[in-house]
């Protein structure tokens, strides 16, 4: 099981009153929240290995130098000069460090690489594994990786936190019309707001399935768009002519690295604690109460 983390952490944030706090006041709502999903996840999934990817580099400069909009909206607007620093709620921000020392102190792995995306290295460890893989994400992104042959698919939360949606090939096909490579395909010619991507003006994301269905990959669709014969209508012909320049690269930018280099590190789902004591400390520290006990209690199944 990879956790696209945080992805997780910043839906239990909204999900989670900032009524809940530490004792010193200090809102832990997505620490909480994010123990209290794990929990049910290992729960109702028992991954016998379960590993928090982290992004090292929420906006890296290959991607940012290929399309210079990536994620350009997200950059906080008071660090206009620094594209490294994302926008990240106030009472968010000082919680990312506790989650990570509370995985830390329970055994939890987590995996992040320099100049990467968490979604990088879901796709790398996706690509190593040598059995079925559930990804937590609610990051549409990861929908590309999803694959039958391999028993990879996508558990998504909906409604908050409260439900997953499994996202097989058969479930991907019902939503979108494509399997997992074709969703990388429709994502880039569809475009993609939250992540700056800006699409082929025109081809909306029932049009790019349809293109999809009929011609297989991008080479296909670009072969087709110079073939009158094609079934390619000519304004579709001239909107994929005209944003030749974002195709040429957008590629590179949407499909999930799967071959990053990561240091070593123990995947194995703990059965207890790995530092007790300091899980103690960072217990009674930050108010951890009955989220941190009910994932202590899953942990052992």
């Amino acid at each position: 099981m990879l956790l696209d983390t945080a992805s997780l952490y910043f839906r239990a944030y909204f999900g989670v009153p900032e009524s809940v706090r530490a004792p010193d006041g200090t809102p832990v709502n997505a620490v909480r929240g994010l123990l209290d999903f794990i929990a049910r996840l290992v729960r109702d999934h028992a991954p016998g290995e379960l590993v928090a990817c982290m992004d090292e580099d929420w906006r890296p400069a290959w991607r940012v130098e290929l399309i210079p909009s990536y994620k350009a909206h997200r950059v906080a607007e008071e660090h206009p000069a620094e594209p490294d620093e994302e926008v990240v709620p106030d009472t968010l921000a000082p919680q990312v460090p506790v989650i990570e020392e509370v995985l830390d102190a329970l055994g939890i792995a987590r995996a992040g690489a320099a100049g990467y995306e968490a979604d990088d290295v879901i796709g790398t460890l996706t690509a190593r594994a040598r059995g079925p893989v559930d990804i937590v994400t609610g990051d549409r992104d990861l929908f590309q990786l999803i694959d039958d042959a391999r028993g990879v698919r996508v558990l998504y939360p909906v409604k908050g936190m409260g439900t997953l949606a499994a996202f097989d090939e058969a479930a991907l096909r019902d939503k979108y019309g494509v399997d997992g490579p074709g969703y990388a395909v429709l994502a880039l010619l569809r475009g993609d707001p939250s992540d700056g991507l800006p699409g082929v003006p025109g081809i909306g994301e029932k049009t790019a399935a349809r293109l999809i269905a009929a011609h297989g990959d991008l080479p296909g669709i670009l072969a087709a768009a110079e073939d009158p014969r094609s079934g390619v209508t000519p304004t579709q012909r001239r909107k994929l002519k005209e944003a030749m320049p974002y195709l040429a690269v957008a590629p590179t930018v949407v499909r999930v690295a799967d071959d990053v280099a990561l240091p070593e590190f123990d995947a194995a789902l703990p059965a207890g604690p790995r530092d007790p004591e300091r899980l103690e400390e960072l217990a009674e520290r930050w108010g951890l109460g009955g989220s941190l006990e009910r994932l202590l209690a899953v942990l052992p199944r």
